[in-house]
């Protein structure tokens, strides 16, 4: 099936799906309030890995135990906005219970699984597509700890990851310090995901699969979507006043997608996990693994524009403005991390915040709506949104094509009861 298609949102996933979208055959129209890769998106912050590791939970059992410390504590990668509580409770309960058990992360991995197990490989393709070979590196990703003790801590964590083949080699404090001599010394052993990968600009990328769209014919329209409809046909409005129809919707639309379907009388629950980062400028980056120290839980990406520092989790509302205490404590745990970066003594920073859509079972939202099947979800992707953009593009292109597999039924809009 082909025709008329509105894709809302030119994010990472709203780009790829329209590329794939229009090589399938579909005549595409991309909306998005902001030029693609622009800041204003969760795209363009992402710490850029491309991880195959990157299938365990936020929520893991035992983490109900620590709420009230990440509330106290401002340091802390997880913290949680005190004023916000009320409002984030229903998702937080609901996140936890996700968590609850070793079954149910279990479970959890090996959908992540199916999303990740070869994003490397298909952003390697996806960068040939398009022209950006040199900005999709596979030197595969470092998880770096203390000492062995800190890292057999997370037993659960590498057990999950063993049992969905992810790959990796142990370095020991001699292989650190002759492979990674940049990272400082309380660091004496890690983990080297060998098939990871990474991006080296996540805005600049995200605008190259757009500008690769556009010459296959997609139509790019500069403002967001208001609300979408569905009767007759389904319809977007964007905020020009523009009705725009189609013979299909695909929402990609990130953090506000629960917005605009709210409309539609579809409640999904989704919450801002907010991220931040820094990006230091300070001449060439001495490395080309991005790195995980396990003390700060921040990717550390060489980047086009410096050292790019990014994680916390900050669980608050959308509309509450950035704590920039949090940019902060990464820049303190950076200089913790790589004794090279004390010597600029007046560093170029680059602070960013943005919103990371999460959805309270740590799964995205991929597929149908079951009472509006014109109109297909790939959002709530969270910490995964670059990794798993080209699997969750051919997933929605299952979707329209009504073959949806058994391994993608965990990701349908009707889990949540729409």
């Amino acid at each position: 099936m082909t025709g008329r298609i509105i894709v809302v949102g030119a994010g990472i996933i709203g780009a790829t799906a329209a590329l794939k979208l229009a090589d399938a055959g579909w005549q595409v129209t991309l909306c998005d309030g902001h030029p693609p890769g622009s800041e204003a998106g969760a795209s363009y912050g992402n710490g850029g890995w491309i991880s195959p590791a990157s299938i365990i939970p936020m929520s893991m059992p035992g983490l109900w135990r620590q709420v009230p410390g990440f509330l106290l504590d401002r340091n802390g990668p997880l913290t949680i906005d005190w004023a916000s509580l009320p409002q984030l409770t229903p998702w937080l309960l609901r996140f936890l219970w996700a968590g609850a058990s070793k079954a149910r992360v279990r479970r959890t991995a090996a959908r992540l699984n199916f999303l990740l197990h070869d994003g490397p490989e298909r952003h390697l393709e996806l960068a040939r597509q398009t022209g950006q070979e040199r900005l999709i590196l596979q030197n595969g990703l470092l998880y770096a700890y203390p000492d062995r003790a800190a890292f057999e801590a997370e037993a659960l964590s590498w057990e999950l990851r063993r049992e969905n083949g992810v790959a990796y080699a142990e370095w020991d404090e001699a292989d650190l310090r002759r492979r990674l001599p940049a990272l400082g010394p309380a660091y004496r052993f890690a983990v080297h995901v060998t098939k990871g990968a990474h991006c080296r600009d996540t805005g600049r990328y995200v605008a190259g699969i757009v500008e690769a769209a556009r010459r296959k014919g997609v139509e790019f329209r500069q403002s967001p979507a208001t609300a979408i409809l569905d009767a007759v046909t389904p319809r977007v409005v964007l905020q020009d006043g523009e009705t725009l129809s189609a013979d299909r919707i695909v929402v990609a639309a990130g953090i506000h997608s629960g917005r605009l379907l709210r409309g539609l009388g579809v409640r999904i629950p989704m919450q801002s996990e907010r991220g931040y980062h820094v990006t230091v400028a300070s001449g060439e980056t001495p490395f080309e693994i991005p790195v995980m120290p396990s003390t700060g839980r921040m990717a550390n990406t060489p980047t086009d524009m410096g050292l790019r520092l990014s994680g916390q989790v900050e669980l608050a509302r959308v509309d509450k403005p950035p704590n920039w205490e949090r940019a902060q404590v990464l820049q303190r745990h950076a200089l913790a991390s790589y004794p090279y970066l004390s010597d600029d003594k007046a560093p170029r920073l680059r602070l960013w915040m943005g919103h990371r859509p999460s959805t309270p079972d740590g799964l995205p939202v991929i597929g149908p709506l079951s009472r509006h099947p014109g109109i297909v979800a790939a959002f709530g992707h969270g910490h995964i949104g670059i990794a798993a953009a080209p699997k969750t593009a051919d997933l929605v292109i299952d979707a329209l094509e009504d073959r949806i597999g058994e391994d993608a039924r965990p990701f349908l809009p009707s889990r949540f009861g729409q």
